[in-house]
Parts: C-alpha cells; structure tokens; sequence
C-alpha cells in the first residue's frame, strides 16, 4: 500500500474513531500531550531502560568542509540502539501521535497526503537550502 492510500486510509479510519475530542482545542492539546510522551519515551530509553545513551557535546564542522560534507560531522548525541521494549513503546507513542496529527488535519480540512507531497517537492527543489 502506497504512502497516498496510507495517509488517507489514517484519516479516515480516524474520523470514524475520534468522538471524544472533537473540537479545535481538544485537538491541538491531544497532539501536544501525544508529543509530549514521544519525548518522554526517548527519555526513559535513557533514564529508565538505558538502552540509548546521550553523549553531547559542541557539533564542531571545520571551515573548510562543504555543506555535502555535514552528514560526516554532525552527530545525533546518541549511543546504543533502541532495546525491542522501548522500541514498541516509541513505536505505540508516535502511532498515538499520528492518530492525532490525523484529527488535526482533519479538523483543519487538510490532507496528509498533501503535506507529505508539498514537504517532498519542497526539499527536492531546495535541497540543502531547506535547513529550518
């Protein structure tokens, strides 16, 4: 199944699901909780589990390297791979966090589907200046 039919088939299957929160403000503070308890999961695969370490420091990129050259110095400040628990549960929590991003799409009248698409063209035509 295509990116198109999975983006619509999300939004659809959530207008069906989503009673409770219906309105404009319950939307938007669902997606911020939802994103919220993103972060917290990738927090306590550090915390809690251990499995991700952080090791951060000053992203250093020398003068004379190439904006192509970026990927070779810059760092995600992580160690270690996700374990298979944390990995369901970031897996739930942003599943949780799309389900809602659906509803505020939704709300809003736009099509996933459509974002996805404008963001791609957008970074084609831009490439690395696309940097936000």
């Amino acid at each position: 199944m295509g990116t198109q039919n999975n983006c619509q088939d999300l939004q659809k299957q959530v207008s069906q699901l989503l009673l409770r929160h219906k309105s404009i403000l319950d939307n938007i503070t669902k997606f911020q909780e939802s994103n919220a308890r993103v972060n917290r999961a990738v927090i306590k695969s550090v915390t809690n589990c251990g499995c991700l370490q952080v090791d951060a420091d000053k992203q250093v990129i020398p003068e004379s390297a190439t904006i192509e050259d970026f990927h070779k110095h810059l760092s995600t400040h992580l160690k270690g791979d996700l374990c298979d628990n944390c990995h369901e549960v970031l897996t739930n929590e942003i599943g949780n966090h799309l389900f809602y991003m659906a509803a505020l799409a939704n709300t809003l009248n736009i099509n996933l589907n459509d974002v996805i698409d404008n963001e791609s063209d957008k970074i084609s035509t831009l490439g690395f200046f696309n940097l936000t």
